[in-house]
């Protein structure tokens, strides 16, 4: 039977949302629907292709859902699949899922007869893997979906530990063949993370996709200011599907998803699953009542953010000793420095970082040149590498570079065996007078700007953050920038004369003065092509009461390494000149001959960032000989 094209669209729709997490339809100005690109991240060379369709050994898989008891009596959810009409005897490597947003939906009737659930990217997925000799363990984890139990704050140590008797479980059955694997997308794919610090022994390979390292600063608080639009949105959507209910943006499917599917024959252990999930907390309540990396939230249920974080278990990590590839895209939220910042601090051998052109889940090609669906073969990519560790298969990763990333608007992909890449330089730009960006220290002109902070700028609904919570649904991300940045204090540099590929991680060191207490800056790194267009490459964020830098690091990491512990904590005094140094977000960008440089700073983000002042405030920003603000890019040359 063939599905209408409404319905199968609408399940698309939600597949997509619910790998990730579930979010608002964003459209774009009719202005800016142009033609469809063709998509530029397509892999030809490096990172090389890999044809699993050719390897392909089974036709169709088979589904069946269990309840696995763990240690202490809570019964976890799961979701098995398997090549269809596996013969008996065989035995294949097992790939674990482990995910907080329903392992799959209930789909109502008459609907359920057309489909078996495996639609969008995360069927895609499935049925490749299955069809190339994998079988797949999808999971509902403690606290979520159809498994018992209640969780005080994600990643809590029990659901980790469930993971490890999921493991125990998968080795035991006669279709598993002892080798297990792990992956998943943003929560998922820390909780396979997490999963490795276990130190399993049959656990033999991990992907994490467009997932954090440092909860504090990759996400909940980057520079130190709450990033409270996802917090609260992430806490709402969560609060619902624990009530077994869809998130209100997706009110208008009820008529088709009926909550999280019941493992068969289980109605009364899911009606308790529900009344066990009312005891779980909202991660927004909690993130209110802290500013500090140090801070314990109200009700002390845990010490600090850093229980929940996978930075804080790098040495088990690197206990386990396995291959770990870190995948992330330049629009990922700040998921790709928490890409990087886990490959530069795994000891481990085979370990891969790749970062491309993609928002969160590598959806879309988001290069500003050329806006698209993505083209590259993610499916492919990830077989490659398991099939690699799992399998034994000499496939040619064991002769890849470590490292792949894509630079936008080049629309090339390039390698290295080191990040920063070892031909990296570094440029400054100094601030002057008249706006400018100049290149000699020498010639720099003393002016201090005033920025009065009404609160009204935001950076829109098509941004980096956004994306994190899954609702960007269009390639045209930043497209209105010239429109978001123009209450900004913008500073331009002169015409390039030639092509500046910047390639890493910028760094912003001003020089500001506010007439309050405290005050929260956002530096942004645009591209202004030869019609006056901005294109927004990148950020850095900074909460000046958080401005001290750490001797003693937590975690390599480039750039200078911020405390956000309370008793570093330095307020400002009113009208104070004081140096703020952090690094941006980092990408890698092509700037063209022709173009400019343009730096633009603000004091708020309201779409995203907690407001400090709502009655607003003024900064000053210093520029002049003495106590010189300046740009510092790394450079490809």
């Amino acid at each position: 039977m063939s599905i209408p094209f409404k319905i199968k669209f609408i399940f698309i729709i939600y597949f997509l949302a619910s790998f990730h997490s579930f979010a608002q339809r964003t459209e774009i100005p009719k202005t800016e629907k142009k033609s469809k690109l063709h998509a530029t991240d397509i892999a030809k060379e490096v990172p090389a292709p890999y044809n699993y369709l050719d390897n392909k050994k089974y036709k169709g898989l088979s589904k069946s859902s269990q309840y696995i008891e763990m240690r202490d009596g809570i019964k976890i959810a799961v979701d098995i699949y398997l090549p269809k009409n596996l013969k008996k005897g065989e035995q294949l490597p097992a790939l674990i899922h482990q995910t907080r947003y329903w392992r799959s939906p209930k789909i109502k009737f008459p609907f359920n007869l057309l489909t078996n659930g495996l639609i969008g990217s995360m069927g895609d997925m499935i049925n490749a893997f299955i069809e190339n000799g994998y079988a797949i363990i999808n999971v509902d984890v403690r606290g979520s979906g159809a498994s018992l139990g209640s969780r005080l704050h994600p990643w809590t140590i029990d659901e980790i530990q469930d993971g490890y008797e999921i493991i125990e479980w998968a080795i035991q059955q006669e279709w598993c063949n002892g080798k297990i694997g792990s992956l998943g997308a943003s929560y998922s794919g820390t909780t396979a993370e997490f999963l490795t610090t276990t130190q399993h022994p049959n656990l033999k390979a991990v992907a994490l996709l467009f997932s954090l390292f440092d909860v504090y600063e990759d996400n909940a608080f980057p520079g130190g200011v709450h990033n409270s639009w996802f917090t609260k949105s992430w806490g709402e959507a969560n609060e619902r599907m624990d009530d077994n209910e869809l998130p209100s943006n997706y009110k208008k499917y009820k008529w088709l998803i009926g909550g999280v599917s019941k493992v068969k024959k289980n109605k009364p252990i899911l009606k308790q699953a529900i009344e066990d999930h009312q005891k779980n907390r909202n991660v927004h309540d909690g993130a209110l009542t802290i500013d500090y990396r140090d801070d314990t939230p109200k009700g002390g249920y845990i010490k600090t953010l850093d229980i929940f974080s996978p930075h804080h278990y790098i040495q088990k990590l690197n206990e386990a000793n396995i291959p770990i590839y870190s995948y992330s895209g330049w629009m990922d939220g700040a998921y790709q420095n928490a890409a990087i910042k886990r490959y530069l601090n795994l000891n481990t051998s085979h370990k891969k970082l790749i970062i491309g052109p993609w928002e969160h889940g590598g959806k879309y090609n988001i290069s500003p040149y050329h806006p698209s669906y993505a083209g590259f073969d993610h499916v492919g990519e990830l077989i490659k590498f398991f099939d690699f560790h799992l399998k034994g298969k000499k496939n040619g990763l064991a002769q890849e570079a470590p490292i792949h990333y894509y630079t936008l608007a080049e629309e090339k992909w390039k390698s290295s065996d080191v990040w920063p890449p070892s031909n990296t330089q570094y440029d400054t730009l100094f601030f002057s007078a008249n706006h400018q960006l100049i290149t000699k220290q020498k010639n720099i002109s003393n002016q201090n700007y005033n920025i009065k902070i009404d609160n009204s700028t935001g950076t829109g609904d098509m941004s980096r953050w956004k994306a994190v919570n899954g609702k960007i649904t269009t390639a045209y991300m930043y497209h209105d920038w010239n429109e978001k940045s123009k209450n900004m204090l913008s500073f331009y540099s002169d015409v390039l004369k030639n092509d500046l590929e910047i390639t890493g991680h910028a760094l912003f060191d001003i020089f500001i003065s506010s007439n309050k207490n405290d005050a929260s800056i956002f530096v942004y790194l645009e591209d202004i092509d030869k019609n006056g267009t901005a294109h927004y490459i990148t950020e850095g964020i900074l909460r000046a009461s958080h401005r001290a830098i750490q001797e003693d690091i937590i975690y390599k990491e480039i750039g200078p390494s911020i405390s956000h512990k309370r008793e570093d904590s330095l307020p400002t005094n009113k009208e104070e000149k004081i140096r703020l140094i952090s690094d941006m977000i980092p990408t890698s960008y092509m700037i063209k001959k022709g173009h400019q440089i343009r730096i633009s700073i603000a004091g708020c983000d309201k779409d995203h960032f907690e407001i400090l002042y709502p009655e607003g405030y003024e900064l000053n920003l210093h520029c002049d000989k003495k106590d010189i603000s300046k740009i510092i890019l790394p450079v490809i040359k």
